[in-house]
């Protein structure tokens, strides 16, 4: 029975127009479209530029249309923009096709910060901040930092949680 149940969850009835609906419509998302009839390249042949490469990886993960996407460093090397409109499409795949995004992104812009949902902030290793995103400045508050009021959280967490090696006394 639960072998039914998991082949009931597959696109196995998807015909070839609504695949190629589909990749078209993620090729569009990530804004691919204008490359959509080029080689990727390789390591010595550079076709696509690295936020293009990057921005296929994602594609090629979301084709599959997993309910678990897990993305290590997806804005790195993109510009503001393209970094801030792949976070607005992860926000929305969670938001209204119920996916569940797992992202390590450093030092987003604070356009891009706003569409998290739920925060994990490391220093050393140890977890100092976990939940919802849209708490956590004041948590930082709560422990006696001083948050400016006009800041962007990632700058202000970079900082905050900055430890020093070798290791101060005050950091230990």
């Amino acid at each position: 029975m639960e072998a039914l149940t998991f082949s009931a969850r597959l696109k196995l009835t998807t015909t070839i127009e609504e695949q190629d609906a589909d990749v078209i419509r993620i090729i569009t998302e990530l804004g691919l479209f204008h490359v959509k009839e080029s080689q990727i390249g390789s390591v010595h042949r550079k076709i696509l530029s690295g936020g293009e490469r990057k921005r296929v990886s994602i594609g090629v993960e979301l084709i599959s249309d997993p309910s678990l996407i897990m993305l290590d460093e997806p804005t790195s090397g993109l510009d503001s923009f393209k970094a801030r409109s792949i976070c607005k499409l992860l926000h929305d795949l969670a938001r209204m096709k119920g996916k569940t995004i797992v992202a390590t992104i450093h030092q987003p812009s604070s356009e891009a910060f706003f569409y998290f949902d739920r925060l994990i902030l490391m220093a050393d290793g140890y977890t100092v901040f976990q939940g919802d995103s849209g708490e956590s400045l004041e948590y930082f508050r709560t422990c006696k930092f001083n948050v400016p009021k006009r800041c962007n959280p990632s700058d202000f967490f970079m900082k905050a949680l900055d430890i020093k090696y070798p290791k101060q006394e005050d950091d230990i």
